[in-house]
């Protein structure tokens, strides 16, 4: 993705990637589903706090940073588990696009 010429870069790993989907797995079960409901939090948050903002000439000069605050993701998530409830599943599809939202909307850039 460029910005001027200004690219996004993620050093998000495979390896990080599958530890995650395990923990998720097994606080889903733990749960009984009930974590689903913040894992789109959690699971889109950790690539995006991966990222830098590479400038033209190849070097780093900031690195994204995404603050969500688990208050507002709990208040977000219980709105939605109760539109998914009502809506016999359907609104969790809805609710990615959501949260993404709420995400890059809580994205910063720090300067290197």
């Amino acid at each position: 993705m460029q910005f001027n010429g200004y690219k996004l870069n993620c050093d998000f790993s495979v390896g990080e990637a599958i530890g995650q989907l395990i923990i998720w797995i097994l606080l889903s079960i733990i749960t009984l589903g009930l974590a689903l409901f913040v894992l789109p939090y959690y699971f889109l948050k950790a690539p995006l706090n991966r990222c830098t903002l590479i400038d033209t000439t190849g070097k780093a000069v900031g690195k994204v940073n995404v603050e969500v605050s688990f208050s507002d993701i709990l208040g977000h998530a219980l709105v939605w588990l109760l539109l998914t409830i009502v809506t016999l599943g359907l609104a969790y599809l809805v609710y990615w696009p959501a949260v993404i939202k709420r995400l890059l909307n809580g994205a910063t850039i720090r300067e290197l």
